[in-house]
Formats: C-alpha cells, structure tokens, sequence
C-alpha cells in the first residue's frame, strides 16, 4: 500500500499475500521434515556404532557441516531472488589460497580473513554487476565466471600447495579448537546464519527479497529497487564464499589449485533439499543449514555403518531430485487451493450482491 502526504516521499510496502504464507507454511512442515530425517538417520547410527555422538564425534559432524552451511546461507540469498551463483567454489578456492599465501609471508590472521572476505565481496559484486545491470542469465553469468576465477586460480596457484606447516600455529589450532563438542567455526557460522535470518524476517530490504523473487515485475512497479537488492545478494554470496574460503584453510591447512572444484553443485543441493526454491520467492536459511547439514551427515553416517563411501554422490542425488519432486508437486497443490478458495470468496460475493 503506498501512502502519500504533501510532506512524505511515497513509502512502499508489500504485503505478503495469503498465499505467500500458505507457502511459507508448507515449507516450514519441510524444513521440520528434514529435521526429523537428520534426527532419524543420527539415532539410527548411533544404535548401530556407539562411538558415532562421542565428544569428537559431534565435533567433526559439526566441523564437517560448517563450510557448507556457510556458504548455503549466502546461495539461499540469491536463490530467493529467482538467481543462482553458480562460482561460489571458484570463489572458496582462490580466497583460500590468497589468505594462505598471506599467512605463509608472515601475516597476521584476522588481516587473512578479512582479505579473503573482501575478494569474495570483489567477485560477488562483479557477478551483481552483471546480472543486475547487464541483464544477463544469472546460470550464463556464474557459470562463466566460475571458469574466469577457476582459470585465475590455477594459473596463479599452478603446482604450488599451501600446508598446515606454511601457517601460523594459532591458526591452525583455531580451526581445530572449540568450546567442548562445538568448534569455534561452527560458532561464527551459527552467528552468521542467525543474523541472516534475522535480517530477512525484520528488515524491509530483507523481505523484498523475498518480494522479487515471488514476482519480479510485481516488485519492480511496487516501487522496490530490484537491480540493487539483486546485487546485495550476490555481494553478500561472494562475502560468505570468500569467508568460507579462510575457514576452509584453517579447518584443513591444506590448499591448492584444486580447492573448491565441484563444491557449488553441492552448495546449490544443500539449498534446494533444505527448503529453498529454485524459482525464488520461498524458504529460508534455516532451511539450507539443515539441507547442507544433511548432506555432510551422510558423509559421516556410511563409513560408521560400513557402507561404502561411494554412495554418498549417489544419495545426495536422489535427495535432490526428491527435494525438486517435492517443490513441484507442492506448488500445484497451493496453486489448486488458492484457485479454489478465489472461486469460492468470488461465488460468496455474487451471493451476497444478489441478496442484496
């Protein structure tokens, strides 16, 4: 509704519709759905190997699940907007390997950290750049600009290796340490996921994310600045990406030219099983955490039961093509209610002007 007085600029809000909430409904009973599938497939573990949910147990379930959580919150942005960043593991690997190469001179680590976010910013915001203003495909933008930074990656990093040995002892023990069964980056991604949250239910611009990518041409005439708002998305990605990229390096203290190869097809399925849409406008970062939650526990899960490592592509597969079965078949039966409910208030109408 837009209000008007001879004093005030216009102020634009957007309402959500009621069914935007019926949407949102459905997917809150998802995310709880892949809550209870994690729960499920941790006791199941547990009761077949004990030792799975000891102190270090939790921890490496956690710390496995930390990246790609981070990384998830950032994609679930530009998802929402109807987008997708598809060089967000191009993004990891080369912000890892410059906070390495940082570190490895002599440098002072949150100096490294802060220098890998602000390369991922610079690449997040060239990718903006490009599908905001230059109105370009975002899968056609990414995915060449994956290619670009692969290439500038390797050319840059060629044979060369950053080891756990060419970093700062404190470093290191940072991406190692925690408070008890909960790593410290798995603290900073909670932080991170939280405020994320909290900025797309309470802030305007957050909520015209959502907005945009419901309907982009409805955004656009109620007044909201959707170059801009696509473009803090894909800069706040990049930001995440980059930040990931210097977790990544003290979780592991291991980098190279390969760092990162295929990790954005596992980012996007951690998105989409968690709960966010891929046609934008629905879901939540919470959402993704659980997807991307899921996903790593997998990982764990079948070594511990003795089942072969193998599958965990496999698997990871068939949850997402679940997860997209899901998505459509949700979004007829909303479309199917919501016509009919149209239909009966339009009937309750004409009723109504006949009596009267």
């Amino acid at each position: 509704m837009t209000v008007t007085t001879p004093n005030e600029a216009p102020v634009t809000e957007v309402p959500a519709s009621s069914g935007t909430r019926l949407v949102d409904r459905v997917f809150k009973m998802r995310e709880l759905a892949i809550l209870i599938v994690f729960l499920a497939m941790i006791g199941v573990t547990q009761a077949g190997n004990s030792q799975f949910l000891s102190e270090q147990g939790v921890k490496d379930l956690l710390l496995n699940a930390t990246i790609l959580v981070l990384v998830a919150t950032g994609q679930s942005l530009v998802v929402i907007t109807r987008n997708v960043d598809l060089s967000v593991g191009s993004t990891l690997g080369i912000s890892a390997f410059a906070a390495g190469t940082y570190l490895h001179g002599g440098g002072n680590p949150v100096v490294a950290i802060v220098l890998a976010v602000l390369l991922g910013i610079g690449f997040g915001l060239l990718n903006g750049l490009l599908v905001s203003l230059g109105q370009v495909p975002a899968l056609v933008v990414t995915l060449g600009t994956l290619y670009i930074i692969r290439g500038i990656d390797s050319i840059w990093v060629g044979s060369r290796q950053i080891t756990a040995a060419d970093l700062p002892g404190s470093f290191v023990d940072f991406g190692s340490g925690g408070l008890g069964a909960v790593p410290y980056l798995a603290l900073i991604a909670l932080a991170v996921l939280v405020g994320t949250a909290y900025y797309l239910k309470h802030f305007g611009s957050g909520r015209e994310l959502y907005a945009l990518g419901s309907n982009p041409e409805a955004a656009r005439l109620a007044g909201i600045a959707v170059r801009k708002r696509i473009l803090v998305a894909y800069t706040f990605c990049g930001a995440l990406a980059g930040l990931a990229g210097a977790m990544y390096l003290a979780r592991f203290g291991n980098v190279d030219s390969s760092t990162g190869n295929g990790y954005e097809l596992t980012v996007v399925s951690a998105v989409v099983v968690g709960g966010v849409v891929f046609t934008g406008g629905s879901g939540s970062v919470y959402g993704a955490a659980l997807g991307a939650l899921l996903l790593t526990s997998i990982n764990s899960v079948l070594p511990a039961l003795g089942v072969s490592s193998v599958w965990v592509l496999a698997i990871n597969g068939v949850l997402l093509l679940l997860a997209i079965a899901v998505d459509r078949i949700v979004a007829q039966r909303v479309a199917a209610a919501l016509k009919k409910k149209s239909a009966f208030e339009k009937s309750a109408v004409q009723k109504g002007e006949a009596r009267a």
